[in-house]
């Protein structure tokens, strides 16, 4: 099936990653990791702003409070302010290793923020891992050997939670009790080739499809919830990086992007890479969760 593809806004970010829909404030959320930015822009005026951050911003999600929202800076986990700019510590992760930081990172539906770390080097190792922290900074490593982290979603039930390691191109399924948090029956979901498109961030849909950027290769893949590659979409840029279900009835899906900076060439085929794009699919996504403060 085709979809119509357009721009959505004339900001450009190096590393554009992190959609993330407030349907409290009509307002889309997402970061520009290297430029250390949060973005938001005011879905029915059109109108953005941004706030800066001391450190590269590898995700967030948003709290109980629309003033304040849960980040991964680097190495720490916080809440920031929106309308203060301040900036809490609740979480310290891997700070005595200089080769990771901070990536993927959503919250869950038990109210925990998930976050994932990654090899920051060229030469990608699988030195990182995926934790949860809850409120209070309650911090607890939950997966090893991860190259780089991504691709966090969970089912609409709540019952099925979804993570990507960017580098081998996997993706794995845990049973999940959204209660609780626990986590169990780990288990391979898909596995993409470079060509295929190597999963970076994900979303879930209202019927349960896995919705995955396939980064390498300028892909949106769809999977059925057993796995299954049911579609695949045909980005405008060459490097997708998440997407998100937006919009007052959760009908339109934003797509980030990122600038491909080591490539000179590629970046000048696609010079509107790094800016945010939205299609139509024909299907709704689901509300974001909110950290429990």
């Amino acid at each position: 099936m085709a979809h119509e593809i357009s721009r959505l806004s004339e900001t450009r970010s190096d590393l554009a990653e992190g959609p993330t829909w407030d349907d409290r404030l009509g307002c889309l959320y997402w970061c520009d990791i290297l430029g250390k930015r949060l973005h938001a822009l005011d879905w029915s005026s059109r109108q953005e702003r941004h706030w800066d951050l001391p450190d590269v911003i590898g995700s967030f999600g948003l709290t109980e409070d629309p003033d304040r929202l849960v980040v991964a800076i680097r190495d720490r986990v916080a809440i920031f302010g929106l309308q203060d700019g301040s900036l809490d510590v609740l979480a310290e992760i891997e700070t005595d290793d200089p080769r990771t930081r901070l990536n993927d990172g959503k919250v869950g539906p038990d109210g925990a923020f998930y976050v994932g770390t990654m090899d920051d080097r060229p030469d990608r190792q699988p030195i990182g891992a995926l934790y949860r922290v809850r409120a209070g900074g309650h911090c607890e490593k939950l997966v090893e050997g991860v190259t780089v982290s991504n691709g966090l979603a969970w089912s609409p039930d709540g019952r099925t939670m979804y993570h990507a390691d960017s580098r081998p191109g996997i993706i794995e399924a845990w049973d999940f009790d959204p209660a609780s948090g626990a986590m169990s029956a780990r288990r391979l979901f898909a596995k993409l080739a470079n060509e295929a498109g190597r999963p970076d961030g994900g979303t879930v849909d209202a019927d349960g499809r896995y919705w995955s950027a396939g980064v390498s290769a300028g892909l949106l893949n769809c999977f059925s919830p057993d796995g299954t590659l049911v579609e695949v979409i045909a980005m405008p840029v060459p490097r997708p990086t998440m997407p998100c279900f937006c919009g007052p009835d959760l009908d339109a899906l934003v797509v980030t992007s990122l600038r491909p900076l080591a490539d000179a060439a590629l970046l000048a085929a696609h010079p509107d890479s790094g800016r945010l794009f939205m299609l139509r699919p024909g299907v709704r996504g689901l509300k974001a969760e909110r950290f429990r403060l």
